[in-house]
C-alpha cells in the first residue's frame, strides 16, 4: 500500500511544539555567511539526538543520510539552508534577534522543516525504500554555499538521483505551494563597482577628483542597460543595492564602492550585461579624470526544475494538501536561489511555500528580505511533512 500522506502530516502536526522551538532558537541566533558556529552546532546536536551520524564538510555544512530496510539503491537530497542576513530585524517578535543579524528570508524556516523531517524519516525509517541524503548548507545569500558543498562532495557517498528543496515566500497565502517547470528562479550575478578619485576639502572640489559625482554617474548609466540594450521580451534587472562613500560633510572622500546584482535566465545575457557594466563604469571614471574596478564577487545560474520530477513532486505535495494547495506553473521570477548550482548536477525539485498575506494577519505579507517580515509557523508541520514524504514517495515510486 505505501505510506500514507495524512497519517505523515499528523505525525508532523504531533511535534509541531519541537519543529517550532527549533526554529526559533535559531532565529534567536542569526548567523550570516560560511560560517556558522552556533547554528551548525545546533543542527548536529539536533541530529545527533534522533540517533543520525552528521558528518561536517566545507565550513559550516552537515550531512547525514538515513537508509530504510528495503534499499533499491537510490538516493534523494533534501536541502535547507542556514544562513541569515546582514538585517537588524525589527519584527517586535518575543524571540526577535539581538545580533544586528536577521533570518529575514526564511532559512530558519527551511532548517527546521528539514529537522522537522530527520525526526519524521526517523519515525518511518522501515517505509523508505532507499536513502535520504539530509544537506544542510551555507552562505545561500552569498552565493558560496552550494558551489562549496558540491566542490567537497556532497554528491557522493552516496550520489543522489535526485535534489528536493523548499523555500518559504511572504505575500503567498499560507501553505499554497508553487511548483515552478523549467526555468524557475533566475541566475544571479554579483558585482562591485570601486571608483577611485583623489580626497580633498569641501570647499575646494577642484583640487580633487570626486568619486561621489563619478559614481552617481554610473549609476544612472547602469539603469539605461536593461531599458536600452535588452530586448523587451528578455528578462533581466540590474540593482545597485550598496553605496558607500564618505565619512564626513565637508571632506570629498578617495573612494566610492557600488555593489550590485544582475539577474537574467539566460547566462549568456548576464555575461553581456557585466562586460557592459564594466566598460560604462570604466569610461565614465575615466571621462571625469577618475580611475575604477569592477570585480564579480559570486553567482549563481538559473535554476532549472526538471518537468518530470517536478510533476512528480506536485503530484506527492496533492496527495499531502489537497489541489486546492497545489498549484503548478511554467514560469519563474527573477529571484536567485544557489540551489540552481546541484540542478545542473542531478534533477531538481524546487518548490515555494506561501508563508502568509496582511489578509491573513497584518503582521504577515512583508517583502522578503524586510526588517519587519514574519512568516507563519504553522507552515513548519507542512514543510516538514513535504520534505519527509516526497523524498519516501519518489523512492518508492523508482522501486516500482
Amino acid at each position: 500500500m505505501g505510506i500514507d500522506a495524512k497519517t505523515v502530516l499528523a505525525s508532523a502536526q504531533k511535534i509541531k511544539d519541537t519543529i517550532v522551538a527549533d526554529r526559533r532558537e535559531i532565529h534567536r541566533n542569526p548567523e550570516v555567511g560560511t560560517c556558522l558556529p552556533k547554528t551548525k552546532e545546533y543542527v548536529k546536536n539536533r541530529l545527533l539526538e534522533m540517533g543520525y551520524q552528521p558528518e561536517e564538510i566545507c565550513e559550516s555544512g552537515i550531512v547525514a543520510t538515513i537508509t530504510g530496510k528495503e534499499d533499491n539503491g537510490k538516493c534523494i537530497l533534501l536541502r535547507a539552508d542556514m544562513d541569515g542576513l546582514k538585517i537588524e530585524e525589527k519584527t517586535g517578535l518575543e524571540f526577535y534577534s539581538e545580533n544586528r543579524n536577521m533570518h529575514a528570508c526564511g532559512h530558519d524556516m527551511h532548517t527546521a522543516m528539514l529537522l522537522g523531517a530527520a525526526s519524521l524519516l526517523k519515525e518511518y525509517q522501515d517505509e523508505i525504500k532507499g536513502t535520504v541524503k539530509l544537506v544542510f548548507q551555507p552562505d545561500e545569500e552569498g552565493f558560496t554555499g552550494a558551489k562549496a558543498m558540491l566542490k567537497a562532495g556532497v554528491l557522493a557517498n552516496p550520489a543522489p538521483d535526485a535534489g528536493f528543496a523548499l523555500h518559504v515566500n511572504s505575500g503567498t497565502p499560507s501553505g499554497l505551494l508553487l511548483c515552478g517547470r523549467g526555468n524557475f528562479m533566475a541566475g544571479c550575478t554579483l558585482f562591485r563597482i570601486t571608483v577611485k578619485g583623489v580626497g580633498c576639502h569641501g570647499a575646494m572640489p577642484e583640487t580633487g577628483i570626486d568619486p561621489i559625482n563619478i559614481a552617481a554617474h554610473i549609476y544612472l548609466a547602469l539603469q539605461e542597460i536593461v531599458a536600452r540594450e535588452v530586448g523587451a521580451k528578455e528578462p533581466a534587472v540590474v540593482t545597485i543595492g550598496k553605496f558607500c562613500g564618505g565619512e564626513a560633510p565637508n571632506i570629498i572622500p578617495q573612494e566610492v564602492v557600488l555593489e550590485g546584482t544582475i539577474r537574467t535566465f539566460d547566462r549568456e545575457l548576464s555575461d553581456r550585461i557585466f562586460h557592459r557594466i564594466e566598460e560604462i563604469a570604466t569610461n565614465t571614471a575615466k571621462a571625469f579624470s577618475g580611475k575604477c574596478v569592477v570585480d564579480e564577487l559570486a553567482s549563481a545560474p538559473p535554476l532549472v526544475n526538471n518537468p518530470e520530477l517536478i510533476n512528480q513532486m506536485a503530484d506527492f505535495a496533492t496527495e499531502l494538501v489537497g489541489k486546492n494547495a497545489v498549484y503548478v506553473v511554467d514560469e519563474g521570477g527573477m529571484g536567485s536561489e544557489d540551489f540552481a548550482s546541484y540542478s545542473y548536477e542531478i534533477p531538481c525539485a524546487y518548490l515555494l511555500i506561501g508563508a502568509g498575506t496582511q489578509e491573513e494577519d497584518a503582521r504577515y505579507g512583508k517583502p522578503m528580505h524586510n526588517e519587519k517580515v514574519v512568516f507563519n509557523e504553522d507552515i513548519l508541520c507542512e514543510g516538514a511533512a513535504l520534505h519527509a514524504y516526497c523524498a519516501m514517495k519518489w523512492l518508492e515510486k523508482t522501486a516500482e
